[in-house]
C-alpha cells in the first residue's frame, strides 16, 4: 500500500487500454506483454499490466516476483487494490491473477460492484493499462478483447496457432462487432517471414471476413529471449542489442504512436464496467 501511496496523489490522465491475446497457447503472449510493458516504462511511461489469465496467471513469474496476494483477495474483500500490487522493473506495475478464480462473466453481483469500487479507488497516474488474458476463445479472453481499446493478436509462425488467431478474429468481428486488430507474429526468423505471415492470414481475413489488420511488425526468434527468461530480466536489460531487444523497442514506438482515448473511455473503472457488462451479456446470451 505504501508503494502506491505517492501514485495516488498525482492527478488522474486518459489511460489507454490494451488487450493482449493468443488464439493458443505456447506462442509468447505473456513474455510479449512482460516485455512491451518493460520497453514502454524505459521510455517514461507508467504502465499496469493486469495478469487476466485467472486460471494460470504467470507473468510475475517471468521477473522472478513473489506476490503475497492476488485478486481473489480484492473480490472477498480483504485486502485493497493497491495492497495488492507488485511493482517490477523499470517500475511497472502488476496486479496479480489467482489460480482456481471463476470468470468475471461469473461473479456475483456484490463480487462486481466490489471489483469495480477498488478499480476506481485505484488513482494512479497511468499512461497504459496492458491486459494479458487467458490463450483461446473463452469468455473471459472474449469479454477482454471486447472492453479494451486496442486489441493485440500474437502469432506464430505454425498452422495451429494461424488457425486459432483467425478464429479469434473471426469469432470477435462475426458475433461481436470487432473491426480492427493488431496482429503481431512472434518467434519468426526476421521481419520478412513475420510479413509473410501477416500476409497470409490477412489474405483469408480480406475475403471472408469485415475487418481491418494492422501489422504491428514481429519480434524474432531469439536464443536472448529464452536466456533472459532463464534468469527472470526482461531481454532488453540483459540483453540490450539483441534482435529481440530491438524489436521491443519498435513495437513500443508504435504502440506510442496510437492516439489516447478521450472522456469516461480513458479511465481504467471504465474499462472494468465494460468488462463486466461485456460478461454479462455474454452469460445471457
Amino acid at each position: 500500500m505504501d508503494q502506491a501511496e505517492g501514485l495516488r496523489r498525482m492527478q488522474r490522465r486518459p489511460v489507454k487500454v490494451i488487450t493482449v491475446a493468443s488464439g493458443k497457447g505456447g506462442v509468447g503472449k505473456t513474455n510479449v506483454v512482460g516485455n512491451l510493458a518493460v520497453t514502454l516504462a524505459k521510455a517514461g511511461r507508467q504502465v499496469l499490466v493486469f495478469d487476466a489469465d485467472l486460471g494460470l496467471g504467470n507473468i510475475d513469474i517471468l521477473f522472478g516476483l513473489a506476490p503475497k496476494h492476488n485478486i481473489s483477495h480484492v473480490l472477498q474483500g480483504e485486502k485493497s487494490m493497491d495492497e495488492i500490487l507488485v511493482q517490477g522493473p523499470h517500475g511497472i506495475w502488476i496486479l496479480p491473477a489467482a489460480s482456481g478464480v471463476a470468470g468475471l462473466a461469473q461473479l456475483d453481483a456484490h463480487a462486481q460492484a466490489r471489483l469495480i469500487d477498488a478499480v476506481s479507488a485505484l488513482d494512479m497516474p497511468l499512461d497504459y493499462l496492458l491486459v494479458d488474458c487467458a490463450a483461446g476463445i473463452s469468455g473471459d479472453v472474449l469479454t477482454f478483447s471486447r472492453a479494451a481499446q486496442e486489441l493485440i493478436v500474437v502469432l506464430a509462425n505454425e498452422p495451429a496457432s494461424v488457425a486459432d488467431a483467425y478464429a479469434l478474429i473471426k469469432v470477435l468481428s462475426r458475433h461481436y462487432g470487432q473491426r480492427r486488430f493488431h496482429l503481431l507474429p512472434n518467434m519468426v526468423r526476421d521481419a520478412r517471414d513475420g510479413q509473410a505471415l501477416f500476409a497470409k492470414i490477412s489474405e483469408v481475413a480480406d475475403r471472408y471476413l469485415d475487418v481491418a489488420l494492422d501489422w504491428v511488425g514481429s519480434i524474432p526468434l531469439d536464443p536472448a529471449v529464452r536466456a533472459a527468461v532463464r534468469i527472470q530480466r526482461p531481454v532488453g536489460d540483459a540483453y540490450p542489442n539483441s534482435p529481440a531487444a530491438l524489436a521491443f523497442d519498435a513495437l513500443a514506438a508504435r504502440v506510442q504512436s496510437w492516439p489516447l482515448p478521450k472522456g469516461p473511455g480513458g479511465q481504467v473503472e471504465f474499462f472494468m464496467s465494460q468488462v463486466l457488462n461485456a460478461g454479462a451479456h455474454e452469460e445471457s446470451a
